[in-house]
């Protein structure tokens, strides 16, 4: 895969950029008037989600309001669990819901069914791809195996893994086939991804944070590992951006040198002299809640970001998603701050 003049490939390629890169999780969605418009016309988050069009029409309107380096499509990490049989649910003012599993047994194992229920996101990529700048990079994206397990296992969010700790505590063989089924999807969907167009693609694991060493070794870093080896085998210049989210410092030291990836996403508690040490290209990490601020306060926190990672090979982005009630004009200043 061929960088093309795009910034942030570049910085995945180990060079620093002056400025650098800038994009931001969650770019596309409910802090911009033009995607509640749509939003409204729509009826429903999965239904935007499923229509090529309309995420088309998301994922490029925060490039046409702010210019970002990239562009990620519009999409959920639930497709995954969708395209694995889970019957996927989004309610207003509740969040997802899914089919709880306790096993294994039963998920679709036929990779030509995965590709035609995720084939939303592949041709949502192929219809972004030509109306990008040239210099704009195109991002794809997939939940890592544990995080989905963690939603799959409860069948909902914000359980805080219990479900999933208990049965990965309590059967770790069923919960290990459960985890590399997870895996193979995800792997299947990032290969198809860059084979519609994607210039690089972001592993989220959401829920990283929290694990005892050895069970982050074997629930988070070792499935993606075998994700990136299997990505690798089809794809040898895919570029990848791993995002264990709120995991510890060593953590994330040993997620990077294990896995593979091209470069790590970083929470806002990761201190700026860490990031300007760690030998991996950085994506991060200014919190959320300093965008929705805005004014003195957000553009410290950019300039001091911004030296702290100068010369080194690094993405500026934040520690999580753009919240929901952020003023679309703190956006333009950031992204005009990060770039004077």
């Amino acid at each position: 895969m061929k960088s093309s003049g795009k910034r942030l490939v570049s910085v995945l390629e180990g060079q620093a950029g002056a400025p650098p890169p800038v994009w931001l999780m969650r770019q596309a969605g409910r802090y911009l008037p033009e995607y509640r418009e749509l939003r409204a016309k729509a009826g429903s988050f999965w239904t935007m989600c499923n229509d090529p069009v309309m995420a088309t029409e998301i994922s490029l309107q925060p490039i046409r309001r702010f210019g970002f380096d990239a562009a990620i499509i519009f999409s959920d990490i639930l497709t995954v669990p969708f395209a694995l049989g889970r019957t996927v649910k989004f309610e207003e003012n509740v969040g997802p819901t899914l089919d709880a599993v306790t096993s294994a047994e039963g998920l679709e194992r036929d990779p030509a069914i995965w590709q035609q229920k995720l084939s939303p996101a592949y041709e949502t990529l192929r219809l972004v791809r030509p109306k990008l700048p040239a210099e704009t990079s195109l991002l794809g994206f997939a939940g890592a195996p544990w995080t989905l397990a963690t939603y799959m296992a409860a069948g909902r969010g914000g359980d805080e893994q219990k479900a999933a700790k208990l049965w990965g505590y309590r059967d770790p063989k069923s919960f290990g086939t459960l985890l590399d089924v997870l895996g193979d999807c995800v792997a299947a969907h990032l290969i198809a991804q860059i084979e519609a167009g994607a210039d690089a693609v972001q592993i989220f694991d959401s829920w990283a944070s929290g694990l005892p060493a050895d069970v982050f070794q074997r629930w988070v870093v070792a499935p993606t590992k075998r994700i990136v080896e299997k990505v690798r085998a089809v794809k040898p210049h895919a570029k990848i951006i791993g995002f264990p989210r709120a995991t510890t410092l060593q953590g994330y030291e040993f997620y990077a040198d294990e896995t593979g990836v091209d470069g790590i996403s970083v929470d806002t508690s990761a201190p700026q002299d860490w990031m300007s040490e760690i030998d991996v290209p950085v994506q991060g990490n200014l919190d959320p809640l300093l965008l929705v601020t805005g004014g003195s306060a957000m553009d410290r926190a950019v300039d001091e970001l911004v030296d702290a990672m100068r010369g080194r090979p690094f993405i500026f982005n934040l520690g999580h998603g753009v919240l929901q009630e952020t003023p679309p004009e703190h956006v333009a200043a950031l992204v005009a701050r990060v770039r004077k």
